[in-house]
């Protein structure tokens, strides 16, 4: 049986979780100097780079410094990135290098349990770097303090999105190699063209479509609602694309997961 039982979650996806915070514990000096340095490195190329050739840029009515427009986008784009990588590339290595899941699934959980773990995992980094990052760029001034603070459930809500694509994605490639393909026809294309470095409203009007597709354009806006208090779109529709797409990416990945793991 391959079906998704929605019977088989409970609690003990915590321990899990658990497992994946106490194994993190011991590496997570080094894995937090990116989103520490990050946002630094950004805000000094762009800041001295583009800045002098763009100037300013009109967004939502109002006119920003370049810094100003794209920090709320290093914010949400670092969700993407750690909710993604976590649950492809980490958690392959879990499944399929180290025989993790293996081991756990000798024990009561069941596998619905441990990739819904993997999910929250890899949303409760993706929220970790945000917490992060917001210590570096609210001081600097580019988020609104305390309305900024919002942008720490939003990493979390949108983690789980984002960590559930990188768990389909999982369950259909066939070696670690073959993740190459995802990131380069999916989140490349995303990290560029979802409001990051230039306003969707700037750009063709089938480009701008096309925009709306992809979910880190609906955390981006919702980043900026929070961070500046502006946004060329309506929160609701965003907050609600986000939602069916991790409802809906969820779902594939406990399908894709099952296919793969259970003969």
């Amino acid at each position: 049986m391959t079906g998704v039982r929605l019977s088989a979650l409970s609690w003990r996806f915590l321990y899990v979780w658990r497992r994946n915070l106490v194994t993190y514990r011991r590496i997570w000096r080094v894995n937090f100097l990116v989103p520490l340095l990050e946002p630094g490195f950004y805000i000094l190329a762009f800041g001295l780079g583009f800045s002098g050739l763009v100037g300013g840029v009109q967004y939502a009515g109002a006119h920003l410094s370049y810094v100003e427009f794209m920090a709320p986008a290093l914010v949400a784009t670092a969700v993407m990135w750690n909710s993604f990588f976590e649950t492809t590339y980490t958690s392959f290595v879990r499944m399929y290098y180290q025989k993790t899941f293996d081991a756990i699934l000798a024990t009561p959980v069941s596998l619905e349990e441990v990739v819904v773990a993997e999910i929250v995992w890899a949303a409760t980094k993706s929220a970790g770097a945000v917490v992060v990052m917001l210590l570096v760029l609210t001081p600097l001034g580019f988020v609104n303090f305390p309305s900024g603070l919002w942008c720490v459930p939003l990493a979390f809500f949108a983690g789980l999105g984002f960590g559930a694509v990188g768990m389909f994605f999982t369950g259909v490639i066939p070696s670690i190699d073959m993740f190459n393909l995802p990131i380069f026809l999916f989140i490349t294309p995303m990290f560029l063209f979802s409001g990051t470095f230039f306003p969707v409203s700037g750009i063709g009007e089938w480009a701008g479509l096309i925009s709306l597709l992809f979910p880190l354009y609906h955390l981006v806006e919702l980043t900026r609602l929070a961070s500046l208090g502006l946004t060329e779109s309506n929160p609701l529709l965003n907050l609600g694309y986000l939602i069916v797409f991790t409802l809906l990416f969820t779902w594939l990945g406990l399908w894709t997961m099952k296919r793969r793991l259970v003969v």
